[in-house]
């Protein structure tokens, strides 16, 4: 995979987010984007992608469709990338609430995966946001897992292979990350289970004016890492397609 990030020798943000998308479809409150991600040297697989942007009653829906359109299996894994602000305050006074027991530890240089830790014993406890509390000086750039879910509500099978297994029905429902300030007005992203891992980034910055100006909340369907790791990485046969969907909401 090229190299974007020189001072870590790392892949960063995947294979599309620097891609000129075509507009599919448009009204009042829906835009429906679409791009063939074609085969490179560092990914030999055809996707057709689709990405829906949907207003109403519960905020901002997106939805990512991945159809493989080429002859071979391809490794596959989705993940957005919204920075979420409660309001004008600081972000070392929001309120956060992460439904997550456990997190990936990284190396000190490059930020690659170093295993697992609970997040009550890893880094002192101040990953554990199971329960809402300031972030406060707290650096965050790691990836969350052993989400904690709403009940499934039967027949909701939006998400997961389509046409192939159905995740939904797993017994496992939608996840809600918090974001509030002291009076209680905020912003709510909800995610369902085929995202099974929730990278937080609080977005500290060299720059005084950049610096931690909204905090990065992104689920994805694998872990960092996941093309040599293969945890929780999805296959996709010839044929196959891939939906998943997210939401961010106001929290008055």
């Amino acid at each position: 995979m090229p190299v974007n990030e020189p001072g870590r020798e790392c892949a960063l943000h995947g294979l599309v987010f620097d891609r000129d998308w075509r507009l599919l479809e448009r009204t009042t409150a829906e835009v429906v984007l679409g791009l063939r991600l074609s085969s490179s040297a560092g990914y030999p697989f055809d996707l057709d992608l689709v990405a829906r942007y949907e207003l109403g009653p519960d905020g901002l829906t997106t939805t990512v469709e991945a159809t493989n359109v080429g002859r071979g299996t391809a490794p596959y894994g989705v993940c957005p990338h919204p920075y979420l602000r409660a309001g004008d305050s600081p972000l070392d006074s929001w309120l956060l609430t992460l439904p997550a027991d456990s997190y990936l530890r990284v190396t000190p240089d490059r930020l690659l995966p170093a295993g697992l830790a609970e997040v009550a014993d890893g880094a002192d406890g101040s990953f554990d946001f199971r329960r809402p509390r300031s972030i406060g000086a707290t650096k965050i750039d790691h990836a969350f897992t052993g989400i904690v879910r709403e009940p499934a509500r039967k027949g909701s099978g939006r998400d997961g292979l389509v046409g192939g297994s159905l995740s939904a029905e797993l017994g496992t429902g939608l996840a809600t990350v918090e974001l509030r300030e002291v009076s209680g007005r905020g912003v709510a992203m909800s995610f369902g289970p085929e995202c099974g891992w929730l990278q937080i980034h609080t977005a500290d910055l060299p720059a005084p004016g950049l610096n931690r100006l909204g905090l990065a909340v992104e689920p994805m369907t694998c872990p960092p890492d996941a093309f040599n790791s293969g945890t929780d990485l999805i296959r996709l046969a010839p044929g196959e397609s891939h939906r998943e969907s997210w939401s961010i909401r106001a929290l008055e």
